[in-house]
């Protein structure tokens, strides 16, 4: 008898595997099916200060900073939001092929995604720094960060169409176009060559400085000790290091929560100049901090 109930055991080993490929496949597709709506669901674009706009989507910022002699715009969302950030360009005022510079805060698929499309819409040339550029070059798939979630980008879940990347930079460098100067500030960890940009912004009378930081996210499946990552440690470290050497006037981020962006938004209505809820030296340091406490934990736990 327990011959026979392991014998058929083996037989069907295979239908249930099987089974259970069809409805891992029929969930992921739903799954993905209902990210991609989500995605499409537009932000309002708005001025945040001066010549600095907003004009991301679904959480993720991107950033139009506009001037006489062409734009420069930071990242590009998930690949579902390459129209919609045109769109909002247009919505604006402006056109996306006088759009002359692209840059990138890392190369994942939800600030990397729709890069390649918005080059061939305006024909602008992308700078990536020299820690990320195989990644981007790639479409996300050498990034370390994928570790064992790494069979998600064969499913397609983190793969985006990788653009062409024109120049590389290293950290302190600076990228001008006319009057805009963006300084980047390698602040490594999330991948290795996360960049965090500083650039003034004239409001009113003063000039003020923006920093939007890349990210300072721990992910839970690279651990802070990885031979494939040796320098991981070294490079947060540095990283928190550099925030604070910056002077921030205006906070910005990669991902909009992170410097509560709608709120900030929304207190614009009440505010006597566009930029005042969005100057908030206090938030940008208080993030940093924040950041740095849930890392040390991390080196305490590990």
């Amino acid at each position: 008898m327990i011959q026979r109930l392991k014998k058929l055991t083996t037989h069907r080993r295979p239908v249930i595997l099987g089974v259970i490929l069809v409805l891992f496949t029929v969930a992921f597709t739903q799954w993905r099916a209902a990210i991609t709506r989500n995605r499409s669901i537009p932000d309002e674009p708005f001025q945040i200060a001066g010549n600095l706009y907003y004009v991301g989507h679904t959480g993720v910022a991107a950033f139009l900073l506009t001037g006489p002699e062409g734009h420069v715009l930071i990242d590009g969302g998930y690949p579902e939001h390459g129209p919609l950030i045109v769109e909002s360009i247009s919505r604006l005022g402006f056109d996306v092929a006088d759009v002359r510079i692209l840059l990138n805060s890392h190369p994942h698929s939800d600030h990397a995604g729709s890069l390649r499309a918005l080059q061939e819409a305006s024909g602008a040339e992308l700078w990536v720094s020299r820690g990320d550029a195989d990644v981007m070059s790639a479409g996300g798939r050498a990034d370390l960060a994928l570790g064992p979630a790494r069979f998600l980008w064969f499913l397609g879940a983190l793969r985006f169409s990788p653009p062409r990347v024109d120049h590389t930079f290293v950290d302190g460098d600076t990228i001008r176009l006319g009057p805009i100067e963006l300084t980047a500030h390698v602040t490594a960890g999330h991948t290795r060559g996360c960049t965090s940009w500083s650039f003034p912004v004239a409001v009113q009378q003063d000039t003020l400085l923006a920093v939007s930081i890349c990210s300072l996210t721990l992910f839970p499946f690279v651990p802070l000790n990885s031979a494939r990552y040796p320098e991981i440690r070294a490079d947060y470290e540095r990283s928190f290091k550099t925030l604070r050497s910056l002077p921030a006037d205006i906070f910005l981020a990669s991902h909009t929560g992170w410097f509560d962006l709608h709120r900030k938004r929304r207190a614009q209505a009440e505010s006597e100049h566009v930029a005042d809820p969005f100057v908030d030296p206090e938030g940008y340091r208080s993030f940093v901090d924040r950041a740095e406490k849930v890392y040390l934990d991390r080196v305490s736990g590990q």
